[in-house]
């Protein structure tokens, strides 16, 4: 051969740098994977970047794993990770760097200990037949455009999501609908018609994660192993936790824009209200777009004020929080709309049952020494936002913080206690708003970030805590309140943010439904540069 090859065993190999004319020869020669662990560019831009390689060996059938390995001492978790692969890639493996000694030192580092038989239970769960570059747990809109992203960066990695659902829904648009302005059938499509090319879908839901082994666990009994994992399955609807909810969901008046299948409910329910009481609720914090439960107020009463109904109904707004909008900036302008449409407020108003038979809804309200008390107030239309919790797969594992998401450098988006997981979306512990204008601008994060981290790279990219919530406060007008951590204004436009106009109306309603199908589930990522890193 024109490369230099020496055995180490009957399964391993290596050598020195290679290039792309030798894959064929490395083919015809029997091997059926390679391992490179030369850093791209170690050896300036003549030397043929990972993805080059890998390219032409999967052409030839041989499988490509990238774990480099910087010169200098060898970090221990490296010589993990390539006993790893060396157990779970189909043999004969042949593992190059600049010369061939760092993959020597690996294979030194990979050789048998008093942990061997524990590893080799984990390599019976989970060969490469089922063991991916990354692995990303849900496919919604962090799930898709995270890995659309990571593709256009990174074509040939071998990234796996996996997501029970045969439907994806742009759930923004639902306030719309519940206001007459949207058609409920444009917020979904097919998950085939969304899942990027090239990437592998688990259609099964995620049960576990045993993150010390680089598995996650599958409700079907599968495990599938990751050399890093991107967590991102989004937040749970608890409607379980108020008493007789469900049972009464879509009839007796009570709806929710936060279901497809009940937006339309509510814009029915609006149009046939000609008086009566209204009440809206809000949950305790954290809940997926928190603007969204008073949006629903707005729109619903600017058509009772449009049809001429609006002083025969007596419009409520009871919520957990004890503020109407957590950026206080954006305040008096709703506070203007609320009192348009003579709406009254509940602070400190927790609903906790509903008897739809009677159309009552039941609420602890706790007062300013903390003392809780109960209000029956009867209803001719109940708007719920439900209880929003972490999804118990990930409250109950190892990767979660003490309030059940999970854990992550805010900044980073970077698991702080295994490096090689990172999160994304509403399941994230990072305290931002749970929004998709927050999961656009946290994708490019976490694909630089995870690249760097599988270079053994400073991570190079900063969040900002960016998210937005277009504030539908009537039909054809939204304030556009945009921020970040501790509530700092981060207007995209030179506008005055708190003024509520046409033109991001029309953004709401045509230009970001656009954005997302076509750009931001696409990894095409227009306006949404973070920060670098200092």
């Amino acid at each position: 051969m024109s490369i230099n090859i020496t055995n180490l065993d009957e399964n391993l190999s290596v050598t020195g740098q290679i290039n792309v004319d030798d894959i064929d020869e490395i083919a015809n020669s029997g091997f059926r994977s390679i391992i490179c662990n030369r850093p791209d560019y170690e050896g300036g831009k003549d030397q043929p970047s990972s993805e080059e390689l890998e390219i032409v060996a999967k052409s030839v059938n041989i499988t490509f794993s990238y774990l480099p390995v910087r010169m200098g001492t060898i970090p221990e978790e490296r010589g993990e990770a390539f006993k790893q692969l060396i157990n779970e890639l189909p043999g004969p493996v042949l593992a190059f760097c600049g010369s061939g000694k760092r993959a020597t030192a690996l294979h030194e580092m990979s050789k048998p200990d008093n942990t061997m038989e524990e590893h080799q239970s984990v390599v019976a769960a989970c060969n490469w037949e089922n063991a991916f570059d990354v692995v990303v747990i849900g496919g919604g809109s962090a799930g898709i455009g995270v890995t659309a992203s990571l593709l256009r960066r990174r074509p040939a990695m071998r990234i796996a999501i996996i997501e029970p659902s045969d439907k994806h829904y742009y759930q923004p648009a639902w306030t719309l609908v519940g206001g007459g302005a949207y058609d409920a059938m444009d917020s979904v499509k097919d998950m085939a018609a969304v899942i990027p090319k090239n990437a592998e879908w688990i259609q099964t839901a995620a049960d576990g994660f045993d993150p010390k082994n680089n598995r996650v666990h599958l409700t079907d009994g599968r495990a599938i192993g990751y050399r890093q994992l991107i967590v991102c399955p989004g937040i749970r609807l608890a409607w379980e936790k108020i008493e007789g909810l469900e049972e009464t969901l879509g009839k007796n008046g009570v709806t929710s824009n936060y279901r497809y299948d009940l937006a339309p409910y509510t814009w029915s329910l609006v149009k046939a209200l000609k008086q009566g009481k209204a009440i809206f609720t809000q949950p305790p914090m954290p809940i997926k777009c928190a603007g969204a439960p008073q949006k629903a107020m707005y729109l619903s009463s600017d058509y009772w004020q449009r049809s001429g109904h609006l002083d025969q109904i007596e419009v409520e707004f009871d919520t957990a929080t004890a503020v109407l909008f957590g950026v206080a900036d954006f305040v008096p302008p709703l506070m203007e709309y609320v009192h348009r449409y003579d709406a009254k407020l509940a602070f400190n108003s927790n609903l906790v049952k509903v008897d739809g038979n009677k159309k009552i809804a039941y609420f602890e309200h706790k007062d300013g020494q903390g003392n809780v008390t109960q209000h029956e107030k009867p209803f001719d239309m109940l708007h719920v936002t439900p209880p929003q919790m972490a999804p118990d797969f990930v409250r109950n594992s190892p990767l979660a913080d003490a309030s059940g998401f999970c854990k992550v450098n805010e900044k980073t988006l970077q698991h702080p206690d295994y490096p090689n997981v990172f999160s994304l979306g509403d399941i994230s512990s990072s305290p931002n708003a749970k929004t998709a204008a927050a999961i656009r601008k946290q994708i490019v994060v976490v694909a630089e970030n995870l690249l760097a981290a599988k270079e053994d790279q400073t991570l190079p990219t900063t969040y900002d805590g960016y998210g937005a919530c277009p504030l539908t406060v009537e039909k054809g007008k939204v304030i556009l309140a945009e921020f970040g951590f501790g509530g700092k204004l981060l207007p995209t436009f030179p506008l005055n943010p708190t003024v509520p106009r046409k033109l991001t109306w029309f953004f709401k309603a045509t230009l970001f439904p656009w954005v997302y199908w076509n750009l931001m589930l696409k990894g095409k990522e227009w306006l949404a540069r973070p920060g670098k890193s200092d």
